[in-house]
């Protein structure tokens, strides 16, 4: 919790840039559609997953949760861990999600300008 102002501007700065990529893109629509709809997946995966550890069952892997976050998933994944409370405090996890929320933007942004 001592970063708890880090993770909100990073928060924050993500969803802006986003954003940004989004409302400058020609093809807004369809890409806001894409996120929405991998977002939705990638919550529902946090939350079969934490339901799994709760029920001592199969995982989904963490490399699973990496790479929907890389793909354009990573808004869902952030409410998942902010509403669920699952994967919100272990250090390396969070260090590489928002390595994968950073390649996911800089890609999208390199995509809209291109």
């Amino acid at each position: 919790m001592q970063y708890i102002w880090l993770r909100r501007a990073l928060i924050i700065v993500s969803l802006a840039s986003l954003g940004w990529f989004i409302f400058t893109s020609q093809q807004s629509m369809f890409t806001v559609k894409v996120y929405a709809v991998i977002a939705a997946l990638t919550f529902i995966a946090y939350a079969m997953d934490k339901a799994a550890a709760k029920g001592n069952r199969w995982r989904i892997p963490e490399s699973t949760l990496h790479v929907l976050a890389l793909v354009g998933g990573w808004p869902g994944a952030i409410l998942a861990q902010s509403i669920l409370r699952h994967k919100s405090v272990k250090r390396e996890f969070r260090l590489i999600f928002w390595v994968t929320v950073g390649i996911n933007l800089f890609v999208l942004g390199w995509l809209v300008t291109r």
